[in-house]
């Protein structure tokens, strides 16, 4: 997404005075990095947690050792469970956390190939969760799996907020 994109959003949230984190993985900092583009972005920003190793996810966000044993660390189960540490500890409104495949030597099968992008929003007490398939030859998996995911941002406020 753009700059003019990211702001719109920043507005939407800012007019429902709400704030967003990201809790980010495979994404690496994108997210923040792309958000911060937006004019008015540190008026809803509270910041956001790269957890790329297992005993990160674990220890920062809670996520279990048995979540990541059972279903592996790029799975829409860890991907919940750090979007839930991630509001314990910062309280926002929106809460925005990602895992998935962007390359080998990952939990790659069949079912579950690279470019494969786990995601939660969580929004007013609910988690609503989200799988998507990314393909390299469309371009860079994490920049195509951050642009999705601020798409979501945008359609999970105007779903939830635009009645208020």
């Amino acid at each position: 997404m753009n700059a003019t994109d990211l702001t719109r959003i920043v507005t939407k949230l800012r007019d429902k005075k709400l704030t967003l984190a990201f809790a980010e993985s495979v994404t690496g900092g994108l997210l923040i990095s792309e958000f911060v583009k937006a004019k008015g972005a540190s008026d809803v920003l509270l910041g956001s947690i790269v957890t790329y190793a297992e005993e990160v996810k674990q220890k920062v966000l809670g996520v279990k050792k048995q979540t990541l044993k059972l279903y592996t660390a790029e799975s829409q189960q860890v991907t919940n469970e750090m979007v839930l540490g991630l509001f314990k500890l910062l309280k926002a409104e929106m809460c925005v956390a990602v895992t998935g495949l962007s390359g080998q030597g990952a939990s790659e099968t069949s079912e579950k190939p690279i470019g494969t992008v786990f995601f939660s929003i969580y929004c007013k007490n609910k988690v609503e969760e989200f799988r998507q398939e990314f393909s390299k030859e469309n371009g860079d998996i994490r920049k195509q799996a951050a642009d999705f995911i601020f798409q979501k941002i945008e359609t999970t406020v105007d779903r939830h907020f635009e009645r208020e």
